[in-house]
């Protein structure tokens, strides 16, 4: 049941953050007493900010408990009872200060953010990398026996739909030649279609394999499937409702899992030089 809420509480709590801020913005401009406006705009503007900002960054982490922007929304929300209690519109602005804004904070860190029972023993070091299926972007399948014969990173991401994957591929792509010195091997697996798969080769243009795991048979496999992970609303636009959990494993020449990274928060991925040392202290690479 959970699963199936977290893909409307994300539309939805992105929608009344950027519906609540304009009203705020266009109360604060055109009418008063605008005090309780102000509030509303500070506890939902930060938040609506840190979300656009997210298809803009570079980054594949975040703080994982967002502190500055808890601080604005109570800050707001303050604000918001102190100036707004004593006029015609204080109903809506603790609505949008107190619900959208504090307890949807809340909700998005403890629990949309966060991934339960992410262990997994397909994935544990040291076994080899359980046999699996996927296709190029092209549908060619390609059997996980190819990554046997060099070292080789493969990160599995839930699409071109989200940022922190989008910024995660742009690190490893910009890690490129030296995990190409070091005979590194990249193969990037999503569910989503191929199209999409084809369209995210053309914009990074490196040798990676970019690969498409068909209807997630591969991350129900290797314990990483993330029923109803999609935002409501991407299935316009052609995703799938169900998609995977962001992973990453690397894997030594024979098949052997050296490395694993099963992120118990979206927004928290792995360093980019962290592959390069795991490669090295498992003396894979040079």
């Amino acid at each position: 049941m959970a699963s199936k809420l977290k893909p409307v509480f994300i539309s939805a709590y992105v929608t009344l953050l950027a519906v609540g801020s304009i009203q705020a913005l266009y109360n604060i401009v055109f009418k008063s007493p605008i005090g309780g406006w102000v509030g509303v705009l500070l506890a939902l503007g930060p938040m609506l900010y840190f979300f656009i900002k997210l298809f803009m960054t570079d980054t594949a982490r975040t703080d994982p408990e967002l502190r500055n922007y808890r601080l604005l929304t109570w800050l707001g929300g303050l604000i918001t009872v102190y100036f707004g209690w004593s006029t015609p519109d204080y109903a809506i602005q603790i609505l949008y200060s107190g619900f959208v804004g504090i307890f949807g904070i809340a909700l998005y860190l403890n629990w949309y953010s966060k991934f339960e029972n992410r262990e997994t023993t397909a994935l544990s070091v040291g076994n080899p990398l359980p046999d699996f299926i996927l296709q190029d972007e092209n549908g060619n399948s390609i059997s996980s026996d190819a990554f046997i014969g060099s070292p080789t990173l493969i990160i599995f991401y839930r699409g071109n739909w989200c940022p922190l994957c989008m910024a995660q591929i742009k690190e490893v792509s910009a890690q490129y030649q030296q995990l190409a010195d070091l005979g590194v091997a990249v193969a990037l697996v999503s569910p989503q279609p191929h199209e999409n798969t084809r369209n995210l080769a053309k914009k990074f243009s490196v040798p990676f394999k970019f690969l498409v795991d068909t209807e997630n048979a591969a991350a129900k496999k290797l314990g990483i499937f993330a029923e109803d992970g999609t935002p409501k609303g991407l299935e316009l636009l052609g995703y799938d409702s169900d998609t995977v959990m962001p992973t990453v494993i690397i894997t030594d020449a024979q098949g052997n899992i050296i490395f694993a990274d099963l992120t118990d928060n979206y927004r928290v991925r792995p360093e980019p030089d962290t592959f390069i040392q795991i490669l090295k202290e498992h003396t894979v690479a040079p």
